[in-house]
């Protein structure tokens, strides 16, 4: 077996206090970021094991806090944190091995996620900085919804943009939307709700007996909208999860402005991350938004 298996092996025995002795380890499919790898043993038991290069074990850092705290939600499968392990020049997150491809369950899916969002904080942001994708995440206490998303997700993706060659036009559309914050946001006044925070249609699941799960955060608290919106953006989770979740939790007028301003944010990242035609796309976004100031 390849030497990297060793450490996980022994991290793994020192985590749960029982030795494990590896079978077989099989690459899993799905990550553009980490490799996986399904490392199962002798006595049965698997783990699911991340790979990176070392110097993004930061990465690693906060998606392991940011399962920690999803897992308040006892509502929602949320896997279990095992082992941070540091071998040569590569770090590697041993998580607990979650069987996918259950039976869908959309309601389910609807009532996890509205009980997670009744998990609430005394500020917006969370208690350190994390990543959305590979992009590092600001997330810094406040009080103030609109300052928080204006300075610490609007803001910092525009000037991320601008330094990944952004063109002028769409610069300027976001610094309006920016400056017109307030207005634009009216008398919405979200409570800082714990969100998972990249809730694309990657990112959740169902394990064998029908149970939702979520996986790859990236967690802050802030409005509980934003985690719906992006639900819509790649993907979406069907019929069934919005009647549930909106019998617990039901979404506030303006949705479908916030809808995208809150999807903005993502697209602004997906050009930092990948460039292309996010560019165009954000500007369409922007403008949509700055016309329903007029």
């Amino acid at each position: 077996m390849e030497a990297w298996i060793e450490a996980v092996r022994q991290a793994i025995a020192n985590a749960t206090g029982e030795e494990f002795a590896p079978a077989r380890s099989s690459g899993v499919g799905g990550g553009s970021i980490s490799q996986g790898f399904s490392l199962a043993g002798t006595d049965g038991r698997r783990f699911f094991v991340k790979k990176n290069d070392a110097r993004r074990r930061a990465m690693f850092e906060a998606e392991a806090a940011g399962l920690e705290e999803l897992a308040q939600c006892d509502t929602l499968r949320i896997p279990q944190v095992i082992a941070l392990v540091d071998h040569g020049d590569a770090c590697f997150l041993v998580l607990e091995h979650l069987d996918l491809g259950g039976r869908a369950d959309g309601a389910a899916l609807g009532r996890g996620v509205a009980a997670l969002h009744a998990i609430t904080g005394p500020t917006f942001g969370w208690n350190r900085d994390n990543f959305i994708g590979s992009t590092p995440q600001p997330n810094p206490p406040g009080t103030d919804w609109v300052a928080f998303y204006r300075e610490h997700r609007l803001a910092f993706q525009r000037r991320l943009a601008r330094d990944n060659g952004a063109g002028k036009a769409l610069l300027d559309a976001v610094a309006r939307l920016e400056a017109d914050l307030e207005a634009l946001l009216g008398d919405h006044r979200p409570k800082p709700s714990l969100l998972h925070g990249d809730l694309w249609s990657g990112n959740w699941g169902f394990v064998g007996n029908g149970a939702p799960t979520l996986f790859d955060p990236a967690v802050y608290y802030g409005d509980r909208e934003a985690d719906i919106a992006m639900m819509e953006l790649f993907g979406h989770p069907g019929r069934d999860f919005f009647a549930a979740y909106t019998e617990v939790q039901p979404l506030d007028a303006g949705y479908p402005m916030r809808r995208e301003l809150y999807n903005l944010y993502h697209i602004l990242n997906h050009f930092n991350l990948f460039g292309g035609g996010y560019a165009s796309q954000a500007e369409r976004m922007a403008r949509r938004l700055l016309s329903e100031l007029h």
